[in-house]
């Protein structure tokens, strides 16, 4: 499970639709209580900045509908609370793009 800290362009197709999936579970675990990986580190890290995850969200929308993709889930805005900024990370940034490099992927690292 993994939520980049990096610009959508930069993602694969593969890490892109990844990603939105991979968010909708952690907005789903924190909007609904779910039980499962509600204690896994990606999903505790955007407890109290569902703001900046409904953010996040918006950025891979716009770089799926850029590359002609259709969105049809959407997010409910009104529980988009909290900080809009995300400061915690599990991999810095930087770190992130060597993550991805390794992976040897269509990702523009």
């Amino acid at each position: 499970m993994r939520i980049w800290d990096l610009p959508p362009k930069i993602l694969c197709r593969n890490h892109l639709l990844g990603e939105h999936r991979e968010l909708h579970a952690v907005w789903v675990v924190l909007t609904e209580n779910k039980k499962g990986y509600s204690h896994h580190p990606e999903t505790l890290r955007w407890k109290g900045h569902l703001k900046a995850l409904f953010l996040r969200h918006q950025k891979l929308v716009e770089e799926m509908s850029r590359r002609g993709y259709r969105h049809r889930s959407l997010l409910d805005k009104s529980l988009a609370k909290g900080s809009g900024i995300q400061k915690t990370y599990i991999d810095a940034p930087a770190n992130q793009r060597k993550i991805l490099k390794k992976k040897g992927c269509r990702c523009a690292v």
